[in-house]
Order: structure tokens, then C-alpha cells, then sequence
């Protein structure tokens, strides 16, 4: 078990599985799927039910494989709960900057949700380790190109509507990373059990993120 985030585990495959009320039960073939083809780091949603006893599980047996953070830390009782699980990384759908400023003086990394320049800018100079640009489709891969274009130096990570079919021109419009929810966890593999499929699916997405990403 490890309690630490990899940075290098994100760069091999930088896509952030965001998983919301997945059912308890599907939670250890899911993991087992997601780790062995190769993706590396999986959020858990703070709103889920049972979010923190889905992280403390996940870090204690997939903690030396995945990157296991929580999602949806809109405050700082979020982030006491997701740390005590065990969160190895932090995301939040806003600017918050307590718990930009938590994360950062207890060396936790955390990408928190921003929209606009402004609040992009002022996420990064707080200490983000990624900026989460949320909801990115309502801005779509231009704004990535634009913004990088005066401020190179930022980490984007674009969120929030991201599928299987347009997670490509982010990558190339210069985003460092991406956050995809539903399309990764696709209802009709899981409830029914299909992990073979659902393996088989993550592999070619491993293949395609892979040709996207310029090798930290």
C-alpha cells in the first residue's frame, strides 16, 4: 500500500477516471480492470455514497498501482474525510483556496476547478498542481490553445463532458492531462459483468492516450 501520489504513474497514462456512485460491489473487479490495462489514477467523488470507505479500500489494495484521489472536495469538511481516508490526491469542481492552501502546506497535490483566465491563473499561483479547466466542453479545445499561448507554463487539465471520441484535441491542443467520467465506466459492461470487454476498452484507450502524449 502506498499513501503517496506518482506523479510519474500519471504521466505514463495523464487521465483522471472519475467515478461517482459506482456500486460497491462492481468497485474490485473495476480497479482490477483499470489497473492491470494500464491506466493509473482514479478519483472517487466525494458526493457518492460511501466515498470514503470506497478510498480507504482502493488505497489500501490498489494504492501501490493506482493513484486514488477524491473528488468533488468542495470544503474543508470534504477534505478532512477525504484525507482521513487515505485520498492520495485531491480534485474540486471550484476555486477554493483553504483547500488549495490545505493541500499545498500538507503536500497533498490537487487540481482544483476553474473556469475562467482569471481564476485559472489565480489556482496556479495559489499552488495547484494541475488546474482542472471545468466544464471544459463549454469552452472547448481552443480556449486550452489560447490560454497556453501567453501562460505556457500551466498545467491544464481539462473536465466535464470529455468523452471517448473528443479527448483527443485536448491532448493536442496542449492540456497536460484529462478528466473523463461516464464514458470510462460504461453502465452496460459493468452491470453486467463484463470485465473482460471492459479491460479490453481500457487497453485501446491506454494505446490512444498514449499517441497523444509528448513524454514528460
Amino acid at each position: 500500500m502506498s499513501q503517496h501520489f506518482s506523479q510519474e504513474r500519471f504521466n505514463k497514462v495523464p487521465v483522471v477516471g472519475i467515478m461517482r456512485n459506482m456500486p460497491p460491489e462492481h468497485t474490485e473487479a473495476l480497479a482490477a480492470c483499470y489497473a492491470t490495462a494500464g491506466l493509473t489514477t482514479l478519483e472517487i467523488t466525494m458526493n457518492s455514497a460511501g466515498a470514503p470507505d470506497t478510498i480507504a479500500w482502493l488505497v489500501k489494495n490498489y494504492g501501490d498501482r493506482l493513484n486514488i484521489g477524491a473528488g468533488t472536495v468542495c470544503d474543508q469538511t470534504d477534505l478532512e474525510k477525504a484525507l482521513t481516508a487515505g485520498a492520495q490526491f485531491i480534485v474540486t469542481p471550484i476555486l477554493d483556496e483553504e483547500v488549495i492552501r490545505a493541500c499545498v502546506a500538507a503536500n497533498i497535490p490537487v487540481f482544483p476547478g476553474a473556469f475562467t483566465p482569471t481564476e485559472i491563473y489565480k489556482a496556479w499561483k495559489l499552488g495547484a498542481t494541475m488546474v482542472k479547466v471545468f466544464p471544459a466542453t463549454k469552452l472547448g479545445p481552443e480556449f486550452i490553445k489560447e490560454l497556453l499561448a501567453p501562460l505556457p507554463y500551466l498545467k491544464l487539465l481539462p473536465t466535464g463532458g470529455l468523452n471517448l471520441q473528443n479527448f483527443r484535441e485536448y491532448f493536442k491542443a496542449g492540456a497536460q492531462g484529462v478528466g473523463i467520467g461516464s464514458g470510462l465506466f460504461p453502465a452496460e459492461l459493468i452491470n453486467n459483468n463484463r470485465w473482460d470487454d471492459l479491460k479490453q476498452l481500457y487497453e485501446q484507450i491506454v494505446q490512444e492516450v498514449s499517441a497523444c502524449v509528448v513524454p514528460a
